[in-house]
């Protein structure tokens, strides 16, 4: 499977005029050279960053962006002001563009040369007007953008600039995703529900259905000597309890387990798709409910959605492609219970199987359990504690009526204070900000769904640039959470998203 940044590129566009002459467009073009090298040096930005030719007209900046838009390989654009532009002439371009779009404001030089400065330096280095000149157009416009400011020698200009590249490509792999439904959502819930039409408007995400018995034709076909292999693999790379190796007495679960990865991957890969939900009320000729077998593929990058929930699965792939080569995961996760010892507040995590071993760094154990309900034979699972990581993020998505909402919160996972020797699941145990009690609070009133993706890799400014490119709403609890502020935010967004979808 290609990794998610290989062949993806930020083109780098820089503006000026022909007002200032050929010595001075020389000297913007060497600059703007050097700055998107320095930006593609960095091993903070995970996307390559290919500088483009001056743009010094109207037409040439409008056609420059409608060659970006057709360029699949093309997950956003840089614009920097080096001398002045004359924003009139960014207008047509930015009406144009279609894919995500930064303004850096910065220029060539750290540190001004006081003792030389002269009135030819200035000509040429004017960024500090010529961006606020784009960016009152931008503004105008109502264009889409997120600003960084800063030298591009700084860390943290850097930083900010590679999570820039994370959210744009985790819009670009909704923008291009086929998720496959194997059967429907869970009957009589609510928040699993939504607009799969209007989720393929704002995301570009296609969401269709596929009968479970298709795959569970396909997992009869998988050939014995390919499940020999991956077998193989699990005994290798998990602690595997005895009664699942082989020679074991419950050997053939696992081989089933097996059979359900390859067939379930090969699926996927006819499909086209990197997302897929699963659905434990329709498992039709299936023998297990998948749980190893969907461990494992969320751990390739696949999204995954639990008891048809489409919207989660969605969340998940785009956290896989934001969070890629960076330390930590993520997972479909859900709240399931609390310890509510005064001021000591904590979440416990998890899924009926299907949590992502992304979220450790210890090796999992195989294990097989009952399950309880879906009426088919005890599924196998990894169990395991997910790793301790500050400023981790759980989002969820859900459906509003006439938009989306994502609602998230910033949460450090923790070791779980005791061992859990009869949780037979994997999970994770955070501690939410700004607190228990505001985060519970506000994540009710905002209607959060009980489904989320929690990612300890991408944070929450990835999430906040994907929701501004995809142009959906976002709530985010965080440790400058308020009851007041939150549920004034509520109320203010009710009107902002409802008066911009206009009549």
């Amino acid at each position: 499977m290609a990794k998610a940044y290989n062949d993806k590129e930020i083109w780098f566009f820089t503006g000026s005029q022909d007002l200032y002459g050929e010595e001075t467009l020389r000297q913007v073009a060497e600059q703007s050279t050097e700055v998107a090298q320095t930006l593609d040096a960095s091993a903070e930005v995970p996307a390559k960053i290919v500088w483009k030719p001056v743009l010094k007209d109207s037409d040439s900046i409008r056609r420059a962006m409608l060659e970006a838009n057709s360029d699949d390989k093309v997950l956003g654009v840089i614009t920097w002001m080096h001398t002045f532009s004359p924003a009139k002439m960014w207008i047509n371009g930015l009406k144009a563009l279609q894919k995500p779009l930064l303004h850096l404001h910065t220029q060539a030089n750290v540190e001004l040369p006081w003792d030389s400065i002269d009135f030819d330096f200035m000509n040429l280095n004017q960024a500090a007007h010529g961006d606020r000149e784009y960016a009152y157009l931008a503004t105008r416009l109502g264009a889409a953008r997120t600003t960084v400011v800063g030298h591009v020698s700084n860390p943290v200009v850097a930083r900010r600039v590679g999570t820039w590249v994370r959210g744009a490509a985790g819009y670009n792999a909704v923008q291009n995703l086929n998720l496959v439904r194997f059967g429907d959502n869970m009957r009589n819930v609510a928040v699993t529900e939504g607009d799969k039409t209007e989720a393929e408007i704002r995301f570009g995400v296609s969401v269709n259905t596929w009968a479970v018995n298709d795959l569970a034709e396909a997992v009869e076909a998988v050939a014995e000597a390919d499940i020999d292999a991956l077998v193989a693999e699990y005994e290798h790379d998990y602690d595997v309890v005895e009664e699942l190796r082989a020679g074991g007495e419950r050997h053939e679960s696992l081989r089933y387990a097996a059979r359900q990865e390859i067939a379930l991957e090969a699926f996927l890969g006819e499909a086209k798709a990197m997302a897929f939900t699963t659905n434990f009320e329709d498992l039709g000729g299936l023998k297990q409910l998948p749980g190893l077998a969907v461990q494992r593929l969320m751990g390739k990058g696949y999204g995954f959605g639990a008891e048809g929930d489409w919207k989660t699965a969605v969340l998940v792939r785009a956290a896989k492609v934001m969070g890629e080569g960076l330390p930590g995961g993520a997972s479909l996760m859900e709240d399931y219970t609390y310890d509510l010892t005064e001021g000591k507040e904590l979440i416990l995590g998890a899924h009926m199987l299907e949590v992502c071993p992304s979220l450790t760094t210890t090796k999992p154990r195989v294990e097989i359990h009952p399950l309880g309900i879906g009426g088919r034979e005890d599924p196998v699972r990894m169990v395991f504690n997910a790793d301790a990581a500050e400023g981790a993020v759980v989002v969820s998505m859900a459906d509003m009526r006439e938009r989306f909402r994502l609602t998230a919160n910033v949460v450090d996972v923790v070791t779980p204070p005791a061992d859990l020797p009869h949780l037979p699941v994997a999970r994770a145990v955070w501690s939410p900000r700004p607190n228990f009690n505001v985060s519970a609070e506000s994540w009710l009133a905002a209607g959060g769904a009980h489904h989320t993706v929690m990612s300890t890799a991408a944070g929450i400014e990835a999430f906040e640039i994907f929701a501004e490119i995809a142009g959906t709403e976002l709530l985010v609890i965080d440790e400058e959470t308020t009851r007041r502020n939150f549920a004034q935010q509520i109320r203010v967004n009710q009107s902002y998203y409802r008066l911009a979808q206009g009549f």
